[in-house]
């Protein structure tokens, strides 16, 4: 059984974009825009507070997204503390394809590897990895949340593995929020089995691009983010967003579905980023939102 901290521990996870694009299920952009989420480890039972985003609609007992990952990642670290007091102040949207899930599963992983003596010998950065993207199913979000930036990943017979780099200074995101919302399951369940070699040949080369385009050239981020794999059989599920992403291309901006939607992403640069923003339709929330170099982070409690 392992020893607990007394005091009670503070993380800090921000929502997350996937795909990008044509990175499907790869990549992954850490935006910020923030989860709090305060754990400690009490005598006994088990409560759980939420503030902000779902905080009419999450539950508060043990099928809380991370009051399971914390369970989780407490079994991993050797044994389960008597009891536990959680606190959620959520500003990621909940099911806008901003990587609202794998927030809660990054914070749980990060909380309860803070709150045990010893716990980043015992699960060190790969094993926090591979832990929350078995939580989370895939691991393009969980990589970018946990460790910032832009982040590549990619499941080999090492196990999950991501690679991470700065995006170039000029990318400035603007996410089109919109009030509906899309379940994930539903959407990954539309794709077909199959696709068009030359579809997928498409979409390895606007990858590979990507990649470039947003460390190092971002003037090519236009023809970086044309997909052919995922969006267009997605798009009956959400016409809004994908009229939306239409709509910004046909003007020359790179824009995405960011993760399963509806949420649409425009990598803008700073120099197009007021004019992009400006030219938003009724009934979008738009947050321009910068890119969170750090990750997931523990904070003193203040």
């Amino acid at each position: 059984m392992p020893s607990f901290r007394a005091a009670p521990v503070r993380v800090r996870v921000p929502a997350t974009s996937a795909n990008l694009g044509p990175a499907f299920d790869s990549a992954g952009l850490a935006l910020a825009l923030y989860d709090d989420v305060i754990v400690r480890v009490a005598d006994s039972g088990l409560s759980v507070d939420v503030a902000g985003e779902g905080a009419d609609e999450l539950p508060r007992d043990k099928r809380h997204l991370v009051v399971k990952s914390l369970r989780a990642a407490f079994t991993e670290l050797g044994g389960q503390p008597r009891g536990l007091e959680v606190v959620c102040a959520n500003r990621i949207p909940q099911s806008r394809g901003l990587g609202s899930s794998s927030a809660a599963i990054v914070a749980a992983v990060v909380a309860a590897r803070a709150l045990v003596l010893g716990g980043e010998e015992t699960m060190d950065d790969d094993a926090a990895l591979a832990l929350a993207t078995r939580l989370e199913g895939h691991p393009d979000n969980v990589a970018a949340c946990l460790r910032g930036g832009l982040t590549f990943a990619w499941t080999g017979a090492s196990g999950v593995r991501v690679h991470r780099v700065d995006v170039h200074r000029s990318v400035s995101p603007i996410a089109f929020i919109p009030s509906s919302r899309a379940s994930t399951r539903r959407v990954r369940g539309m794709l077909p089995a199959t696709v068009p070699h030359g579809e997928a040949a498409a979409n390895s080369a606007r990858t590979a691009l990507l990649s470039f385009a947003l460390t190092t050239s971002p003037e090519l981020l236009f023809d970086a983010t044309e997909d052919r794999l995922h969006q267009s059989y997605r798009a009956e599920a959400m016409p809004r967003s994908a009229a939306l992403v239409a709509a910004l291309r046909a003007d020359g901006v790179p824009a995405v579905i960011s993760g399963a939607g509806p949420t649409v992403l425009a990598l803008t640069t700073t120099d197009t980023a007021d004019a992009v923003a400006a030219r938003h339709p009724r009934a979008w929330d738009v947050v321009p939102l910068a890119v969170e170099p750090n990750g997931a982070v523990v904070l003193p409690l203040s």
